[in-house]
């Protein structure tokens, strides 16, 4: 036969998907519903993410921000005017305490000062004012704004004089929120927020003062309009941490644990979801094409016999996958347009907030070429199962061959399907590539890629081995089984059926399904505890040792809190030497020295609320009434890697006219919500008996009724301040629960375009099962009794693969949960019952897709042979 041009070969591929339109209806739905899964999921969570981000940028005031004690070296301000040059917006916050006193009475109050230039600051988010307003209007001259509970402390009302340093100020407005409360100082005394030029008047800036300054940054916004790239923010962190290094470089995600790790979580999950669609997909396609191949065998035999080569008919059906993947790609990339579109609609009355929603080509480009390159790899190894199509088919059906003895035949078999095998690798690499490239968090990428590769390569071994133990099985016990079952169980492994093609395809769906079910479970258990409605947001600060006792009377007896108060004692002591090098020896990076000298201990006989052991281990009983010989220490994360300590380090500690020497027994992670997060070194009580401590605490109280709390402490405790940050956790929560119910409806949206795809998947099998029902039925078979062999039959498969599916997603979930350190343990009972539905589903699609063959007259099949 004459070479074969891509035109010629075009029109007979386009010719037959015209005359078998049902046919290819299977893989036209898989290619679409994982395209449009893939880009409505990928579009409308990156759109919903930025929005996200940009609230999140809101709790920092910006997107990245500079702590220091004092100016900036001349190097240092010549770094940061090169950075201010690039276009990076640069603004200064100087805080710092000082007394007030109202101008009429003199009274001395002790007032947190923060002065920001209104023109720029924040750059996210807005300052609450009372009554409202905007923060340029309010700071001009010399009015102030300030907090409610300076008024009830100096009994001063809007519109009276304060004075500050040299200067006296007007109260213009009272502030009820600031968006960077979370990051800024949690300094004690009310807050007075002023203009640069109001601060420099009061003559506080004087040389040797202890101002803190805290330089925010914001990144220039892409010209495209996308959204600001972590990998920008990233960039100029780098850049910072190298310009100041006795700077606290911390960027917005940083501002909170509990907002961290939402992200952190939510990103890796819907980067999960995404690539979940894509190989679903794909995974319908390869079980459609096959199907579809398998009908075509005496065509193929037929072109053989007239002269065609392999080549020149895989040349057809590749140009045919090509246009039904190109075909399905479209139709996806519409439709997950329209869901991208649609999200916002169906989730508007649950997180209340509507996404800044853009069509990004990227994300449909991205869909619709990853949709199309994994239609060609999975249909890879189908077609290139045409070379061994024989002329010799149409007069002989496919028949069990002899392979001789087991090891032989295993050789024979390894050998005739070295291009199979050179395909699946072909896939893996092409699905490693794409999952890398798709997904938006590596971990995810790299660990989806070895469970694909893991769960295929089992698959095809279990498959290898069930059909063997089942023909070893039957042939020992045909005799003693119904023969309804005896029938079904031979029926898989039958000459023809795809039962190793469909195990793969069922195990590889169940996988990805359960992936994304335990991982959006175990996340959303975690995200929902963090942001339960009674944590701490509100904190006291400095109550005295012999107050404590009737401090805790008094949160009791107050109807405002909803939770149990958290209570902190400290002691403060500096950190005279680490692993035996003295404090004024050690090299640290990003960590001023001068904040050894002042280091708060406190003392607990379990691990507190919010706290979890990230190395070693806590004390025991034993070892904490030893404590005064034999000193142990707990140390939070961030100050046990800025000084270097592992457990097994030494610690020496001096505080008042003590020195003693601590060994480090666990390194902890703190969760951000709860008073105890204040706490970087834990310590048994008795080591530090007899030191002067101080106390601090946290209770939840309705937000509204705030101010009633802080009237009622500072009547009873008016040396106590009081910190309201009720707004901007109430921030955070809504975030992360907006983040929770994204995550659960994403996933219930990626599990439903699953199942269908699975579901076409096992219907496509019908057209392979035509002949057979025709053949029993011509035999004397009822309707029911094939229903019976097919439901069995489908039984099995199910079960195995859901076995198989089930025990890697645990595998996958538990090393992906571990990277993400989200509490992990086997759900036993989701997993059973995710076999049971596995099995149920593949009964129930298998017999609905046979139901109409079933009915099927055997003469209108047998005219056709």
């Amino acid at each position: 036969m004459a070479s074969l041009s891509y035109r010629t070969a075009a029109r007979i591929a386009a010719r037959e998907m015209r005359s078998s339109r049902g046919k290819f209806f299977f893989v036209i739905l898989s290619v679409a519903i994982g395209v449009a899964a893939l880009t409505g999921v990928r579009g409308f969570s990156s759109s919903f993410r930025g929005t996200l981000l940009t609230r999140a940028r809101s709790i920092m005031a910006a997107d990245l921000s500079a702590r220091m004690q004092g100016e900036p070296t001349p190097e240092e301000a010549k770094g940061l005017a090169a950075i201010q040059a690039e276009g990076v917006e640069v603004t200064l916050v100087t805080e710092q305490l000082s007394m007030a006193s109202a101008v009429k009475t003199m009274d001395p109050l002790l007032v947190s000062v923060k002065a920001v230039d209104a023109a720029k600051y924040p750059f996210y988010g807005e300052v609450d004012l009372e009554p409202a307003a905007k923060l340029t209007d309010v700071l001009q001259g010399d009015n102030v704004a300030v907090a409610d509970d300076l008024l009830v402390r100096l009994k001063l009302q809007r519109g009276d004089q304060i004075r500050i340093g040299n200067t006296s100020f007007r109260i213009a407005s009272v502030v009820t929120n600031e968006p960077d409360r979370l990051s800024g100082s949690f300094a004690a005394g009310p807050r007075v927020l002023m203009s640069r030029t109001a601060l420099e008047s009061t003559g506080l800036l004087a040389p040797g003062n202890h101002a803190t300054e805290r330089y925010l940054f914001k990144v220039p916004a892409p010209k495209n309009g996308s959204p600001i790239s972590d990998d920008a923010v990233a960039e100029l962190k780098t850049r910072l941490v190298a310009l100041l290094p006795e700077a606290q470089v911390i960027d917005y995600r940083e501002t909170n644990p509990a907002l961290t790790q939402g992200l952190d979580q939510a990103t890796s999950l819907l980067s999960l979801m995404s690539l979940v669609a894509l190989v679903l997909g794909a995974v319908g396609v390869a079980m459609a094409m096959r199907a579809h191949l398998a009908q075509r065998l005496d065509t193929i035999a037929i072109m053989k016999s007239l002269g065609a080569q392999s080549g020149q008919i895989v040349k057809i059906y590749l140009l045919q996958t090509l246009l039904l993947g190109t075909l399905g790609g479209l139709i996806g990339v519409v439709m997950g347009v329209g869901v991208q579109m649609a999200f916002p609609y169906l989730l508007k009355n649950l997180i209340n907030v509507a996404p800044d929603l853009h069509i990004d080509p990227r994300a449909i480009a991205a869909g619709l070429g990853a949709g199309i390159l994994t239609t060609l790899l999975f249909t890879l190894p189908p077609l290139l199962d045409i070379r061994d199509v024989r002329p010799i088919l149409i007069l002989r059906r496919a028949m069990d061959e002899e392979d001789g003895p087991f090891l032989a035949g295993l050789a024979k078999k390894i050998w005739d399907s070295i291009a199979q095998i050179v395909a699946f690798a072909f896939i893996l690499l092409g699905l490693t590539l794409i999952a890398l490239r798709v997904s938006d968090s590596p971990v995810v990428g790299k660990w989806f890629a070895v469970g694909l590769a893991g769960v295929l390569g089992v698959l095809l071994a279990a498959s290898f081995v069930v059909l063997r133990t089942l023909r070893f099985f039957l042939s020992r016990t045909r005799l003693h089984l119904p023969s309804a079952v005896r029938h079904g169980l031979a029926n898989l492994y039958r000459p023809g059926n795809p039962s190793a093609a469909l195990l793969a395809a069922l195990g590889m769906g169940v996988m990805q399904i359960m992936m994304v079910f335990l991982m959006q479970h175990a996340v959303v258990t975690s995200l929902a505890i963090t942001s339960r409605p009674n944590l701490p947001n509100v904190f006291l600060v400095d109550i005295a040792h012999d107050e404590i006792d009737g401090m805790r009377k008094l949160l009791a007896a107050s109807p405002e809190i909803t939770a149990p108060p958290e209570l902190l004692p400290v002691a403060t002591s500096r950190i005279a030497a680490v692993d035996g090098v003295p404090a004024s020896e050690l090299k640290l990076k990003n960590f001023p020295k001068r904040m050894l000298q002042t280091v708060q201990l406190t003392w607990a006989a379990a691990p507190p609320p919010g706290t979890t052991i990230a190395k070693g281990a806590w004390w025991t009983d034993a070892q904490a009434a030893d404590g005064a010989a034999h000193p142990l220490v707990a140390v939070a994360e961030r100050p046990a890697e800025r000084l270097g300590l592992h457990v097994g380090s030494t610690v020496s500690f001096a505080a008042q006219d003590r020195e003693f020497t601590a060994t480090v027994a666990a390194i902890t992670k703190s969760d951000g919500q709860h008073a105890f997060s204040r706490a970087e070194f834990y310590l048994p009580e008795k080591t530090l008996a007899g030191l002067p401590v101080v106390w601090y605490g946290g209770v939840h109280a309705d937000p509204a009724k705030v101010a009633l709390l802080q009237r009622a402490l500072y009547a009873a405790y008016p040396t106590v301040t009081v910190i309201n940050v009720a707004q901007a956790l109430e921030t955070i929560r809504s975030v992360v629960i907006q983040i929770i119910y994204v995550v659960q409806f994403l996933a219930a949206f990626s599990i439903f375009a699953g199942v269908v795809i699975l579901a076409s998947s096992i219907a496509g099998t019908r057209y392979r099962r035509m002949r057979e029902v025709v053949v029993l039925k011509t035999l004397g078979a009822t309707r029911t009794r094939i229903a019976t062999v097919f439901s069995i039959e489908f039984a099995v498969l199910g079960l195995v693969a859901g076995v198989v599916g089930i025990f890697f997603a645990d595998v996958i979930v538990h090393f992906l949960l571990k990277s993400l350190s989200v509490p992990d343990g086997v759900e036993w009972g989701l997993s059973f019952a995710g076999l049971l539905l596995t099995a149920v589903l593949t009964v129930g699609t298998g017999w609905l897709a046979s139901h109409r063959i079933l009915g099927q007259k055997p003469l209108e099949v047998l005219r056709e042979e």
